[in-house]
């Protein structure tokens, strides 16, 4: 993942794209930032799964700023906001549909045996196990949620 990245960067470079360069440095500013945490605790540089996570939070924080700025009435920086999350899903995985979403929380419901809401946890790490960088857990916790009631 982080050559994928480090090739973009270059080509935004060669191509004078000035918005993907600087979104791009801002990912490779975030994967550095937990790198460096995660050494000063004795682990391991981040994997591509914990890049995964931290793209679909940089999205996430994203479309949160673009909504604050729509309501302020700043569309010029809405939009900034929501090319930068352009680039940033780039580099994620295909997000799974509502629907995909549904039979996924279902068959991990079934796989764990899941009875209850005392399950859910056990739930809701076997779809981010499962599925990491592919849906919105946010939206699955809602769905596994109301599947166990």
């Amino acid at each position: 993942m982080r050559e994928i990245l480090a090739q973009a960067l270059k080509d935004a470079l060669r191509a004078q794209d000035k918005r993907r360069v600087s979104t791009l440095r801002l990912i490779q500013a975030a994967i550095q930032d937990r790198d460096i945490a995660n050494r000063g605790a004795g682990k391991d540089p981040v994997s591509d799964d914990d890049i995964l996570a931290i793209l679909g939070k940089m999205v996430k924080q994203r479309e949160e700023s673009a909504k604050a700025f729509e309501e302020g009435s700043r569309l010029e920086l809405a939009e900034q906001e929501r090319d930068e999350i352009a680039i940033i899903r780039g580099f994620l995985p295909v997000q799974l549909s509502e629907d995909d979403m549904k039979r996924a929380c279902q068959q991990v419901i079934s796989e764990i045996g899941a009875d209850g809401l005392r399950d859910m946890g056990r739930c809701m790490n076997a779809l981010k196990e499962k599925f990491p960088g592919k849906m919105d857990f946010g939206k699955a916790s809602g769905i596994v949620k109301t599947m166990l009631q």
